[in-house]
């Protein structure tokens, strides 16, 4: 089942009295339960699409669909708060001023009880919650904005580089808990990333992007073993050479 769509959907800036095109006629179909990879390089677009779908932008054109309901930018009353943010500074997607409990708090009408069962599933200790976010470490601060995520109880979680910023061993246990919670609560997951290594051992599919545009879309073991795109090719090349 197709639970997020994108049609036709363009984006346009003006940089420094010059056009720039951060998306061009993108398609895309999300499934249920499935995590599919947006690879590029810097500029390719990527971030900006994960904004659209958001709503933290607005496309100049196209469709999105939530259960093939329409939204633009804005999502629809009846469907509720179906799609979460997760972001890559964990630190600064939460109020500096307080407390973790309160952070999580905000926004749902969690009581304490479910705030520690949560924290709980995503690793994280009760005595966490007194403490602000600065009082954490990167690990533990990305995985409260994912208990976070799940407090909210969305269909749809958007992970923008939210492992770039950690060390390896850190890296891994993200990746590991995203993977357990798309087969626990079966919660669709994008996750952007520049990391096309990364991004194979842990997504359903692959969408590649480049300048904009979607050069390819397939399967994760069809894109990396039989790619159709030189640039795609590039990306693969770069990891061997590392």
């Amino acid at each position: 089942m197709i639970i997020l769509s994108g049609r036709d959907l363009n984006k346009e800036y003006i940089s420094r009295d010059r056009k720039v095109r951060p998306l061009q006629h993108v398609d895309f179909d999300l499934h249920q339960g499935e995590i599919l990879g947006i690879v590029g390089e810097s500029g390719s677009g990527k971030s900006t699409l994960l904004k659209v779908i958001s709503g933290i932008e607005k496309p100049d054109s196209g469709m999105l669909y939530h259960l093939d309901k329409e939204y633009t930018g804005s999502k629809p009353e009846k469907t509720g708060k179906f799609l979460q943010m997760i972001f890559q500074d964990a630190y600064g997607s939460f109020d500096p001023k307080m407390s973790m409990e309160k952070s999580l708090k905000e926004g749902t009408d969690s009581d304490r009880n479910e705030i520690i069962r949560v924290i709980g599933e995503v690793g994280l200790s009760e005595e966490l919650l007194s403490r602000r976010p600065r009082h954490l470490s990167g690990g533990q601060c990305q995985r409260m904005s994912i208990a976070r995520a799940l407090l909210s109880h969305a269909d749809v979680l958007l992970c923008d580089e939210i492992t770039s910023a950690l060390d390896v061993t850190t890296q891994a246990q993200v990746i590991n808990l995203l993977m357990e919670i798309r087969d626990v609560e079966n919660v669709s997951i994008i996750l952007v990333s520049h990391d096309l290594a990364l991004v194979s051992m842990i997504c359903d599919r692959i969408m590649v992007m480049k300048e904009g545009v979607v050069v390819e879309e397939g399967k994760t073991e069809d894109v990396i073993n039989k790619p159709s795109d030189e640039y795609t090719r590039k990306l693969l090349n770069s990891i061997i050479a590392v």
